[in-house]
């Protein structure tokens, strides 16, 4: 097996790494009897080659395989999970929590993976604890959610113990300001194993290599999309407010262009009213959208989100099929008594 010296050699030579280097490296890099500096070598290394699909492919195999297993195989195969990369700085509101919300209250299994905010104030896990989700929960509850609640929320440091000795390294690499390939392998490695994925992506260049990287995983069926809200600044979502950078993957591999809200039938709107905050900010501006409130342009991008997710399942045959019932679903009630149920499934013993 090649010290983890030998690949960063190789990568500082622009060498691309085999699946079996890949694999070597991320035994190095999970191990505690690796010192921190040769990992931080290695992945500025292959952060300024850049990865390939292989690579990051060969990295979420390991990680996957590493992973806890949370014994929900019997769901998996209808299941979707609607998640973003972060990153992208954009200071969006929380759409994909809403939009898992929506799903589940028109009976799609939805298994999320996330964390809380790394790279901003509220993540999906946030979010979601404050609705009544219980983060730690083991793996019985959460084959109970999906049996009776029709989701459930992976909560990802909870599921990869080899990511404890990384920790460090990214946060090390965060303070000079760069980017590493584990910025990208959490959407990539839910240990529910879904068969579908809406994946919002932190870069336009990134939507066709991490198309490509699901492609290589399996997946079922799935699109990487990324709004465009102007030169050199994106979002990881798919929104009414920007054209959208797609590519599809799986099923839908034939898809590759720019989608807009309009050709879906929503109104353009203003990126405004995608902003989010803190905790307490997006807290209430889910009570607003509940309560008809909400600004129209998030309530549109969140509408459309499940729409498409409808349509990625097969639960629709075109994505304008599911613009009516996502709507209702989220300004008619489903969502506020999917969050009810919520709570108290989890509040019982």
């Amino acid at each position: 097996m090649p010290a983890l010296a030998d690949l960063t050699q190789r990568l500082l030579a622009r060498h691309s790494l085999s699946a079996d280097d890949v694999a070597a490296a991320a035994t190095a890099l999970a191990s505690p009897d690796v010192a921190d500096e040769p990992k931080i070598a290695f992945l500025t290394a292959l952060g300024d080659k850049g990865e390939t699909p292989a690579e990051v492919a060969a990295f979420a195999q390991s990680f996957r395989a590493w992973a806890l297993n949370p014994g929900v195989e019997q769901w998996s195969a209808g299941a979707i999970d609607i998640v973003g990369t972060g990153g992208d700085h954009a200071g969006g509101f929380n759409i994909s929590s809403l939009v898992v919300l929506t799903l589940a209250s028109l009976g799609v299994t939805v298994m999320k993976h996330g964390n809380r905010g790394i790279t901003s104030k509220c993540g999906s896990a946030d979010l979601l604890a404050a609705l009544g989700l219980q983060l730690d929960a083991p793996p019985a509850k959460h084959q109970a959610a999906l049996a009776q609640l029709g989701y459930t929320f992976f909560f990802a440091p909870g599921f990869h113990p080899a990511f404890r000795h990384i920790a460090p390294v990214r946060k090390a690499l965060a303070a000079q300001g760069r980017r590493s390939v584990f910025n990208i392998l959490g959407p990539l490695i839910n240990p529910g194993r879904p068969a579908h994925i809406l994946l919002g992506v932190f870069s336009e260049a990134w939507v066709p290599r991490l198309a490509e990287v699901l492609e290589l995983l399996g997946t079922s069926a799935g699109l990487a999309a990324h709004g465009l809200i102007g030169p050199g600044q994106g979002i990881d979502e798919l929104t009414t407010a920007t054209p959208n950078r797609v590519r599809g993957f799986g099923r839908l591999r034939s898809i590759d262009g720019v989608w807009q809200g309009r050709d879906y039938g929503f109104a353009e709107s203003s990126f405004e009213d995608l902003r989010g905050g803190d905790l307490a900010a997006n807290l209430a501006i889910v009570d607003a959208i509940l309560s008809g409130r909400g600004p129209s342009g998030l309530v549109d991008t969140v509408v459309l989100n499940t729409a498409i997710a409808l349509w990625i399942t097969g639960r629709t045959a075109t994505v304008v099929e599911g613009v009516t019932p996502a709507r209702e679903a989220l300004l008619g009630g489903g969502v506020k008594a999917k969050i009810a149920a919520t709570r108290e499934f989890f509040l019982r013993a």
